[in-house]
């Protein structure tokens, strides 16, 4: 439907394996939505990359959809960004795309990771207050510096893919604190790039682009860009910010003391906002600022939450729609009759930062159906995720008492249950499912000073459809189960080392 004449924000929310546009006009009433997807490279395995092209091909079909269904060419005023975290832009002097981005999920950097952990260790926790993993940034520095030297040599900007395609729209070079964190290369009291870090490890200063607050003003869509877009007003462009910390504005989680945010897709997110820096994890949990230089969140991460489910489906039901597969689940009991899931298939992030666990059914029989698997996959997804949850809620002054689910796990009524009965904490949903892509909307109009504070643009923008309570007899029988299941990593580790060892013997002798 066309919109009414008035000014419009734009959310883009630059995923993996697409690009969203969300946009709201200035009093938070949601306007639309459009999105286009890309594909990722895989050159090795291990390897996960990405044309940054695709990302202005996919920005310019959603920009053409969004003016075609919503006017947004009419009444576009302003706009901000979500993006993929930790993944490798690298351009030359004159801003042009040296090499295709190394993208988050991109584990070639397992040395590198070694190499600092041995070297820097202590160190890099003390001023990033993260330990070096695969995913972050810094690592695929040092693998492009090692074997690829020449296209180092020209680099002369480092950037994340949100900052590329702001880089696109204004012709500046900026990345936001959120985003920063998730580098290695920033010191998180001081909110500068780390120049211990940098000097140890060789990286030139000038590459590192400006720091900004999410809602601060970059600039202008260049006038080249606001004429082939057909936009009639010049249209304000603010910094953004990193995926998890968009999902974490626009939850409403920020504010509310007593109150996580439990966001499940492909991988798993349990968040909390922190007041000041928190070093009680040591590392065992990611520690990042959110929109504001000064302001955090910790955040936990289960690696196969939806892909387990995925997986499932594809593996042992592939014609079956997921709202079939996970029909009637709720008459199978809490605990499905003694079978236990650990959602390990790709590794795990936190709280064990282990790429070489792998995933198990616990305590399979004769007697369990096809319906069993799929709950206990949703519960050992679930166990994962308050893995995680303990470690945070041990941390902090308040009691939780309300989780706000999104993503897809938020979708299905019967998981919802299955999160509150495992959390035992009440589970609150969206009326707005738009994730990242709200968030970057939400920091436009903060940027453009319609609202006073987070808060107030929260009351706005987001509204609760429903309250999930927790079944308090289900509660304690997850509560024994749980103690299970953390048995399982300890007790699994030696055996899923041992059986990737005889694998790779035997591809070796084959």
């Amino acid at each position: 439907m066309k919109g009414n004449k008035m000014n419009y924000i734009l959310g883009i929310d630059l995923g993996t394996s697409s690009l969203k546009g969300v946009v709201f006009d200035q009093d938070g009433n949601f306007i639309g939505a459009k999105s286009s997807s890309y594909d990722v490279c895989n050159p090795k395995k291990g390897y996960c990359e990405q044309n940054p092209k695709f990302w202005i091909d996919a920005f310019e079909n959603v920009i053409e959809k969004l003016n075609r269904d919503f006017d947004l060419n009419e009444n576009l005023i302003a706009l901000s960004f979500s993006g993929q975290m930790h993944s490798l832009v690298l351009l030359d002097e004159q801003g042009r795309v040296l090499r295709d981005a190394i993208l988050w999920n991109d584990v070639r950097t397992i040395d590198e990771c070694k190499y600092i952990r041995n070297k820097f260790s202590d160190k890099l926790l003390e001023i990033t207050n993260n330990i070096a993993l695969e995913g972050f940034t810094l690592p695929k520095i040092l693998w492009v510096k090692k074997y690829e030297a020449e296209i180092f040599e020209k680099t002369h900007h480092i950037l994340l893919p949100k900052d590329y395609l702001r880089y696109y729209l204004t012709g500046k070079y900026n990345m936001d604190y959120s985003d920063a964190a998730g580098t290695l290369l920033l010191d998180i009291e001081d909110h500068i790039w780390s120049e211990e870090i940098i000097r140890k490890f060789g990286i030139n200063r000038k590459l590192l682009p400006p720091l900004l607050n999410s809602t601060d003003f970059v600039g202008y869509v260049k006038k080249d860009l606001i004429l082939k877009y057909g936009f009639k007003k010049k249209v304000r462009v603010f910094a953004g910010c990193a995926d998890n910390c968009a999902s974490e504005i626009g939850s409403g989680v920020i504010g509310k003391d007593d109150t996580m945010l439990l966001s499940i897709g492909t991988s798993g997110v349990i968040l909390n906002p922190e007041k000041k820096i928190n070093r009680s994890y040591n590392g065992k949990l990611h520690f990042f600022n959110s929109i504001y230089k000064d302001t955090y969140y910790s955040m936990g991460v289960t690696l196969s939450a939806g892909q387990s489910l995925n997986w499932f489906r594809k593996s042992f039901s592939k014609k079956e729609k997921f709202e079939d597969l996970t029909k009637d689940i709720d008459k199978i009991k809490a605990g499905a009759d003694g079978l236990i899931f650990a959602p390990y298939l790709n590794g795990e992030r936190s709280p064990y930062f282990d790429g070489n666990i792998r995933g198990s059914f616990i305590g399979l029989d004769i007697s369990h159906t096809k319906k069993h698997l799929v709950k206990s996959t949703l519960e050992g997804i679930t166990f994962s995720l308050r893995d995680n949850f303990e470690m945070m809620e041990k941390s902090i002054d308040s009691q939780i008492k309300n989780i706000i689910s999104v993503g897809g796990g938020s979708k299905n009524k019967d998981w919802l249950q299955i999160q509150a009965d495992i959390f035992n904490k009440n589970i609150m949903t969206i009326n707005i499912e738009e994730g990242p892509g709200l968030g970057a909307a939400m920091i436009a109009a903060l940027g453009m000073k319609y609202f006073d504070n987070v808060k107030e643009c929260s009351d706005a923008f987001i509204k609760y459809t429903q309250i999930i309570k927790p079944n308090k007899e289900n509660s304690r029988i997850y509560d024994k189960l749980f103690e299970q299941y953390k048995k399982i990593y300890p007790n699994t580790k030696s055996i899923c080392y041992n059986l990737i060892g005889i694998c790779e013997n035997q591809n070796k002798s084959n």
